[in-house]
């Protein structure tokens, strides 16, 4: 996995020289000025003061030479390649990918959804800490609390969400933020990070509350099949954009760039949190974990709006550029979904092989079939499972931003800012 330490790492690590000023062109430039014609007199106290501040060749000097030889045309030809005519943007020069126009100017708005969710994610924020987690405390070291596949459904998802939202984080900072190039998407993005930054946040704190072995846990990406599957199925479609030098701009690489967000947004956030959200919410219905299972109802709310807003993109990217929308595409799309779907599947038959929380395996299989024709229709695909069902519809309720209590009425969770998410 990426990190920041190899983020445009070179082969040669040694940082370079900081730029070497000469004394002597410092002194040049101080004796020229000593030369110039007495200063008037209002002057006087300035020049007497910088004089005694600013020794001879000092870096302060140094910089105020710099400063005053500053070239104010430099940037002035990428600026111009940017917006064609050094112009003010016009809405109808912001795109998706491969705009021109200047990425600094937000406004005019041209994707008002993507500035509502921001407005929407920004209002919704909260933090871990708000939440107790006492009585998990209690029931989690509690020798008769859970039973062993309660136990094991708790920590095989702390396992796998706890490391799963820094890879959702490193594909959002390292590659989508830099390929996306329209300010109000980026400006989205950029909640989501943070978001996302609360999510490991908040997985930490359970893990930490609970008092778990935390290498066991975070290493479950590694050593637990099931975990380790999904994981490396998501880095098959985010590491390679990750690479500083992917650069959209051809049929081919923005094919890549489209391959990536449908991976990313229609998978793991649309499809590989279903299971292991579904469980631990079960979990709270029954006053079971119920500070666990309050996290995780704020992750699923933010998670929703991910979810909304990437296939918003996904699908504006096809409008604004048809011919990537392919036949080839259009397979490759209902492929992922459907490769996502088994791996989710998998994942909930290693965690549930008995019935326990009120549901079994065969219940969460019609549910990610049923999740998996939602995502294929999002996409403008047809169903790929005839006659599949909800059968937890109380799941649609939580996703509900509207709500005004959560369902174990363990404190208000009503958001400022009622979403724009629809179930249907």
């Amino acid at each position: 996995m990426l990190n920041w330490d190899e983020y445009g790492k070179e082969e040669n690590t040694t940082p370079p020289a900081a730029p070497e000023i000469k004394k002597e062109a410092v002194t040049q430039e101080v004796a020229a000025q000593q030369s110039q014609p007495p200063q008037p007199a209002e002057n006087a106290v300035s020049t007497e003061s910088s004089s005694s501040d600013i020794g001879e060749g000092s870096r302060a000097e140094a910089a105020r030479i710099a400063v005053n030889n500053l070239d104010e045309t430099a940037g002035c030809e990428e600026l111009d390649e940017m917006m064609a005519n050094a112009g003010r943007v016009q809405v109808d020069q912001k795109m998706m990918i491969n705009c021109k126009a200047d990425l600094n100017q937000l406004v005019p708005f041209k994707y008002d959804w993507a500035w509502q969710k921001y407005l929407d994610g920004s209002a919704n924020h909260w933090m871990p800490q708000e939440i107790n987690m006492t009585n998990d405390i209690v029931l989690w070291k509690s020798e008769d609390g859970l039973t062993e596949d309660e136990r094991v459904i708790v920590k095989r998802n702390l396992g796998f969400f706890s490391t799963a939202d820094s890879l959702v984080a490193n594909n959002l900072v390292l590659a989508l933020y830099r390929l996306i190039t329209n300010p109000e998407c980026r400006q989205y993005i950029l909640r989501q990070s943070l978001e996302e930054a609360i999510h490991t946040h908040a997985y930490q704190y359970c893990i930490e509350s609970l008092g778990m072995d935390e290498g066991e846990i975070f290493n479950m990406y590694r050593e637990v099949p099931c975990v380790a599957r999904k994981a490396s199925w998501g880095l098959k479609y985010t590491q390679e954009i990750s690479d500083p030098d992917f650069k959209t701009g051809t049929e081919e690489t923005d094919k890549q760039l489209l391959r990536n967000l449908i991976a990313f947004y229609c998978v793991l956030e649309g499809i590989f949190f279903y299971c292991g959200f579904t469980q631990i919410l079960s979990m709270g219905r029954r006053n079971k974990m119920t500070g666990t299972a309050e996290q995780f109802q704020y992750i699923l709310r933010d998670e929703s709006m991910h979810v909304n807003f990437g296939i918003d993109v996904i699908n504006q990217i096809k409008i604004e550029n048809p011919h990537l929308w392919d036949d080839q595409m259009k397979s490759d799309a209902a492929q992922m979904i459907l490769e996502g779907t088994e791996l989710e599947i998998q994942y909930a038959r290693d965690t549930m092989p008995r019935g326990v929380l009120g549901m079994n395996a065969s219940m969460m299989e019609e549910y990610l079939k049923f999740i998996a024709n939602r995502r294929l229709t999002q996409l403008g695909l047809d169903e790929e499972f005839t006659g599949v069902t909800n059968p937890f519809p109380w799941m649609s309720e939580i996703i509900d931003l509207r709500k005004e209590k959560n369902f174990f009425e363990t404190r208000v969770t009503e958001y400022q800012v009622g979403g724009a998410l629809n179930w249907e």
